[in-house]
């Protein structure tokens, strides 16, 4: 046994490796890998989008940016649901932490888990799920202050339209924090997904792999070949032809 092997849980071997590795890798570089099959992820093309809207915003009145103000609204509503529910599965997921002894006798009669893990890689794999439902929660919250930061920001624009190059940083600028938020929201709500992968490692890091591979293959399908992202893209086309 090498130095390194005497602190591994029980039981870990290579392929346990391989999938804890894959699907960190594949959650965290998911944006720049899909940036090289294609045209980027649709939270970037919708950005030209946002930008043509805060130039319109800056072209009505008071009395017409109140629509505006409420569609941000229900995308900040929609953070603090997600937020709110994470915080509730990762109290649940911290305390099967505090008590997995108990935790892991109960999971011994259940058909799906593997029952040749060991205490300490079951423990391991439910400290994996924690982790990556607390950096969920750590993208939501972080998008909430960034959607804060969208609202003073889009308060500050000028009422006039956006014709002098002052005002068309302003709105390119605000349009870029807005882009932002919804990056870290999305970057949450896709730890949902790769949380699903890590629970096939508790039947076993072969189940595990295959399913963080299918989980991803779907999630490029959804971004580069689904039919709302063909929409987008003829839509983010158009816009920029009538922009040219």
């Amino acid at each position: 046994m090498t130095p390194a092997a005497q602190y591994l849980p029980l039981g870990f071997g290579l392929p346990h490796a391989v999938a804890i590795v894959l699907i960190l890798a594949l959650w965290g570089f998911y944006t720049p890998i899909l940036g090289l099959l294609g045209r980027g992820s649709l939270n970037s093309q919708l950005h030209a989008v946002r930008l043509r809207w805060f130039e319109v915003h800056q072209g009505t009145d008071r009395e017409h940016r109140v629509f505006d103000a409420i569609m941000l609204g229900h995308i900040s509503n929609s953070i603090s649901y997600f937020g709110s529910g994470t915080l509730l599965v990762l109290a649940g997921l911290v305390s099967a932490l505090a008590n997995v002894n108990s935790v892991f006798l109960l999971t011994r009669e259940l058909a799906f888990v593997d029952h040749d893990m060991s205490l300490q890689l079951f423990t391991l794999c439910v400290f994996l799920l924690t982790a990556i439902l607390a950096q969920c929660f750590f993208s939501f919250t972080y998008a909430l202050r960034k959607m804060a930061y969208t609202f003073a920001m889009l308060g500050g624009l000028q009422a006039s339209k956006a014709d002098t190059p002052q005002a068309r940083i302003m709105g390119e600028q605000s349009a870029v924090v807005l882009t932002e938020a919804v990056r870290s929201i999305n970057t949450g709500i896709r730890g949902y997904y790769y949380a699903v992968a890590a629970m096939f490692l508790f039947a076993g890091p072969w189940l595990c792999i295959a399913a963080t591979l299918a989980i991803t293959a779907l999630l490029y399908y959804r971004q580069l070949f689904s039919p709302t992202a063909v929409a987008i893209a003829k839509y983010v086309d158009v816009l920029k032809g009538t922009k040219g």
